[in-house]
């Protein structure tokens, strides 16, 4: 689009197959009307669709989406909350069917609602990525459990050696929990300290808030790896990566642009100003 490659200072976006700056949206339990409105205007910054907790049971038309989905080329998982419904049920086989039955080729394996030893959770993962991609998730749903940082890097090592491709960093779709405070405040702390340890690029950070997407982007850069993005915040979330929303306007730009404008504060608030 000419419009925006005219603009300069814009950081440079990985574009479709992504290996960074991966997005995956949560469907729960969108109509096929909203589904295609979804893809009418965001179908380029969509890579995943993950179908939240146990919904995918009980939307209607949901083959139908699946195959608008898949038609897109977007790859869809189901929610790890799911995965975990068959495992405590000791139906992993049925869940195997599950994903075979829908050609679904990626698969998220979590322990935040049922709680398991990281030797299991382990072998799990072994045995789905010899069918499927798996995405592990890692970090407790509860806002009153927490992992310390040890726990937090020791598993997510762990998986990656079991056969995960990316380790999710849990927040909730409330982005309470995990990686986040129950304020919603991103645990900066913990995440500088997974990262001494973890490369960014097999990290995928749940942030369904625009303060918590801004952290990231301002923080590990616009081609962040992000989850559970609503279907609504798709458009606007790209231009928070871009630079062009106010939470990151600064970011990319340089200290001092050609016209003369260079950063000051207003009321605590970095903008800029233009010398005459």
């Amino acid at each position: 689009m000419f419009m925006l490659s005219s603009l300069k200072y814009l950081p440079a976006r990985s574009s479709k197959p992504r290996a960074t700056g991966i997005n995956i949206v949560i469907d729960t339990g969108l109509s096929i009307n909203q589904a295609e409105n979804l893809l009418s205007a965001a179908e380029s910054y969509v890579d995943f669709i993950k179908f939240g907790f146990g919904t995918a049971f009980f939307t209607g038309g949901f083959e139908k989406k699946l195959a608008l989905y898949r038609a897109s080329g977007i790859q869809v998982f189901f929610g790890g909350t799911i995965f975990e419904a068959y495992a405590v049920r000791n139906q992993f086989n049925d869940y195997l069917r599950l994903l075979d039955m829908n050609q679904i080729t990626y698969a998220e394996v979590s322990d935040g609602s049922l709680r398991m030893t990281s030797e299991k959770k382990c072998r799990y993962i072994e045995r789905l990525s010899t069918h499927v991609q798996v995405f592990s998730e890692v970090g407790s749903k509860s806002d009153t459990s927490s992992l310390t940082v040890t726990e937090w890097v020791d598993a997510i090592k762990s998986e990656l050696e079991a056969g995960a491709s990316r380790v999710i960093a849990e927040a909730r779709e409330s982005g309470t929990a995990g990686v986040c405070k129950p304020n919603g405040d991103v645990r900066a702390d913990l995440i500088f300290e997974i990262l001494k340890q973890v490369a960014n690029d097999r990290l995928i950070w749940e942030a369904p808030t625009k303060k918590q997407q801004a952290w990231m982007v301002n923080t590990l850069g616009a081609n962040v790896n992000l989850g559970n993005i609503q279907p609504d915040d798709v458009i606007s979330l790209e231009a928070l990566r871009c630079g062009l929303r106010g939470d990151t306007f600064l970011t990319f730009l340089p200290e001092a642009t050609p016209n003369g404008y260079f950063p000051r504060e207003i009321s605590g608030m970095s903008c800029y100003s233009f010398e005459i």
